[in-house]
This record gives structure tokens, sequence and C-alpha cells, in this order.
């Protein structure tokens, strides 16, 4: 054990040259008479459980006399100190940023300097999160207390190959930062490469958490897919650590990152795992159509309204018989537009008026619209339509870029005709075989082609039906039960 100090007096004029005197009320030093001894305290009001704390410092005020031969020996008092979680400081940065993190310092008039961990951080208890409910299943979920997080899954694989790595990033938010994996399963290419790029991080805090720390790990810039996917259930995420991935755990955020992944991984839900594998199938194929009619139908539609010459007589009832005086491809981009900003506008509304602005948008405005020529009825039909099958993505980043995505292909088509069509949906496809994030093809199976990987993507399997590890994962061990 080091000696950090020369004595309680040079404590705490260390601690008011971090804090000031009196500049900020929640950095408290305080000095107490523990078995007779002074000590002097550290700890941020707010950080700690102050009633453990209480109780403690209660349970340790009587005298020691029988012992006074051994108050100079640090040792000797931290074996006595009744409480589990303590740990011994070598170095004044690294007491700095443990009270800075919530745990309580100790400090014995020998200068020999510990700390208890009495960590009571604010925030709420697991719940459902409202982005991945399902009708079967655990309803507990993420939250923002990483201890929470990682106790959350261990609870799930109680074994000794789980995995937690703490690490801590930028300069003056220090963020909390834990990389789960399972030894053995999970690549170290991989993971030397999550390390890396942790160590490398230059930025003073990661306010925005997770989504900060994802475009620092992977340079993601202005490209609008998603390259890890969040999960804020503990269940997807001890079945995606048994399958050889990494999760990132960020302090303060109820997300959790899961890398590698692909274009399918953003697909899944866990929903299709709590069914029978024919019903899980059955939904899993229903997704991935409504994923694709997301993104294709409204321009498809566009196609063929604007070059009706080309139906077929059975197919002529596509198309507006009155586009009326706005252009048609005008009404898509307002109306497509309109509803991601009712989107918005529901987010930001109070609970209670939430369903009364939908009534008003839907309702009234769509009526009027359509009544006073702005708007025809099929362009309301396949924008609401549309919009339904976005909203059965799974996951809300790739929802997002699905819009995006919808809207060029649109332009084009608008601009170009057929040709355009075709050609977004080519430039649309090279660009997503092109995307490599970590060296994972973001379009594997289908590119490059696995086909036994391609039945596991659309077909749920019985679970007694093992399967190796995902090839993408690189993992050094595939069959999970060696």
């Amino acid at each position: 054990m080091a000696k950090l100090f020369t004595s309680l007096k040079d404590g705490e004029e260390w601690f008011q040259s971090k804090f000031g005197i009196g500049e900020t009320f929640d950095a408290t030093a305080k000095t107490v008479h523990l078995w007779g001894m002074p000590v002097l305290m550290f700890y941020i009001n707010g950080l700690i459980d102050g009633q453990t704390l209480t109780t403690l410092l209660a349970e340790m005020q009587e005298g020691f006399e029988k012992h006074d031969e051994h108050k100079d020996d640090p040792d000797w008092f931290l074996n006595y100190f009744p409480y589990y979680a303590l740990e011994d400081v070598d170095e004044k940065d690294k007491l700095l940023t443990m009270i800075l993190s919530g745990l309580v310092g100790f400090v014995l008039p020998n200068g020999f300097v510990f700390v208890a961990d009495l960590r009571s951080s604010p925030g709420r208890q697991p719940e459902e999160p409202d982005t991945e409910k399902v009708i079967r299943g655990s309803r507990d979920g993420f939250t923002e207390n990483i201890i929470i997080n990682t106790a959350l899954v261990r609870r799930r694989l109680k074994t000794e190959d789980l995995r937690f790595e703490m690490h801590q990033t930028t300069v003056n938010g220090k963020t909390d930062v834990a990389i789960a994996y399972m030894k053995g399963a999970a690549s170290e290419e991989h993971l030397s490469y999550i390390r890396k790029r942790l160590d490398d991080i230059k930025h003073d805090g990661l306010t925005m958490t997770d989504k900060s720390l994802e475009e620092f790990l992977f340079k993601q810039r202005f490209h609008p897919m998603p390259f890890v996917r969040y999960t804020e259930r503990p269940d997807i995420c001890a079945a995606s650590l048994l399958e050889g991935r990494i999760a990132i755990i960020v302090d303060t955020s109820p997300s959790v990152i899961l890398v590698p992944v692909t274009i399918f991984d953003h697909l899944q839900h866990a929903e299709e795992y709590r069914q029978a594998p024919f019903i899980g199938t059955f939904v899993r194929w229903i997704r991935l159509m409504g994923a694709a009619f997301s993104l294709f139908i409204l321009p498809f539609w566009y196609l063929l309204a604007t070059y009706q010459q080309y139906l077929p007589i059975s197919l002529s009832y596509i198309g507006p018989n009155d586009p009326g005086s706005v252009p048609l491809l005008v009404q898509l981009l307002i109306a497509d537009i309109g509803i991601e900003i009712l989107r918005m506008a529901a987010i930001h509304t109070p609970s209670p008026l939430t369903t009364a602005m939908g009534l008003v948008a839907a309702i009234v405005i769509g009526q009027v619209a359509i009544e006073v020529g702005l708007f025809t009825g099929e362009v309301i039909l396949y924008v609401a339509v549309s919009a339904i099958f976005t909203f059965a993505i799974p996951s809300y980043e790739l929802s997002i870029t699905t819009k995006i995505f919808r809207i060029f292909i649109l332009i084009l088509t608008g601009i170009l005709g057929p040709a355009g069509f075709f050609l977004g949906v080519v430039l649309l496809f090279y660009y997503l075989a092109s995307l490599r994030p970590m060296g994972t093809p973001y379009l594997w199976p289908t590119v490059p082609f696995f086909p036994e990987a391609m039945k596991r993507v659309l077909i749920r399997y019985p679970m007694t039906m093992d399967a190796p590890r995902p090839f993408i994962t690189d993992s050094p061990k595939r069959d999970r039960l060696s």
C-alpha cells in the first residue's frame, strides 16, 4: 500500500486544489473519528449510498484502545474495516477518478489511502424497453447503470468464461465502458480492434454515450447505415455473446452495442424465438417482406402510375384517375416527409396529447388535403401503407435509413423514369455490398453467398438443431458446445 499524503492536512489541501474551497457543494471532504483515530473522507454527495455509509461509521465510532499498537498499520485497518468492497490506492489521479465515480476515499493519519465502493447512482430500475416489446418473455431491460447492466447479463450466463473488461474514455467525462465477451468464443482480432479504438479516443466527453462511441469506433462519418446493433434486452445481449459477438456497455446508456453485425441482424426480433419454429419463421418472413415493401412500394407505385402504358389491362386500376394540379412526385415527397414530421411531433408531444394529435393529423388534415386537391386519395393510401411497413422494422436506426433510401430511389425514378428506379436499386445494392465494418461483409450471407447460413436467416430452426457460431464472428471455436 502506497503512502499518498504526508498527513490529513496534506490530503485536505490536495482535495481543495482539485475542487476549490466552496466552489462546488457536492464535493465533500470530512474528518471523522474511526476507532479513536481521525480519518479524512472524500466523496461526491449524490453518488454514494448515504445510509450504508452512516451505518458503517456508526459501527466504528467506539475506540479500539486494546489495538492501539495496530493503529499505524494500514493493512490492519483495511482487514478490520467492516465492509467487503475495499481497495487500496497508490496514485492520486486514480483516487480522483474513483471519487468522481462514486467511491468513498479514506485517508488515514499516516497518509495511506483506500476506497470503499458505496456507489448508489441515480437511475431507474430494470423495465421492459418500449422499442423491443414481446408478447412472451422477460420484462426486464437495461438501465443507465453499468453495474446493473452487467449483472443482468451475468444472471443469464452463469459461466466463468464471461468477461467484462472495464475501460475509461475521454478526458473530462471519464466514461466507463465495459467490453463484454465470452472467452474462447469471441474473436481476439475483433477484441484487439475495439480495445485499440477505445485507447485512441481523444475527446473531452461522450455526452451522447453509445452513439458517440459508435462514431469513434467505426469512423462512421456520413454513412447512413447503422454499423452496430443496439439492444435494450439482456436476453438478446446474452444470446449474441454465445454466438461469439462482442457487447459494449456504456455507463449512463440503457442500450448495449453488439458487434459484428450484418443488415439481417437488424431485421431479427426476440419474438421470433418466443414462438414455435414454424410461427417464428412465418413472422420473420412477414417482417422481411415488410422491410422490402417499405423501401420499394412507394417508388414502384409511382413508376407504374406515371408509365401506365406498360401496364397490362388487369392492372389498369393502378394510378390516380385525377392526379390533381400538384405533380405526383411532389405529392409523394410532401406526404412521406410529412409522416416523418408527424412521428417527430409525436415524440415531443406530451403523452396525453399524442393520440389526439395523431387523430387530427391523420383524419382532419389528410381529408382536407384531399378535398382541396393538394393530395390524391391513392397518394395518402400508399404513403400510409409504406409508413406501416417501415414501423415493422425492429431496428429504429435501420427504419430511418430505409426512409432516406426510399426518397432517394423515388427522386431518381421521378427524374429518369424506369431507368432511374433500377439504377437506384443497383446503386443501393452496390453501396450495401461495399460496406465492411470491422472487416465483416454487411450483406453476409447474401454477399458473399453462404447457402447454409442463408437458410438460417430465412428459417427459424428449432433450438434442438444446434448451429455453429456465425462465420462473421470469426470465432476460434465455431462449435458452440466445444
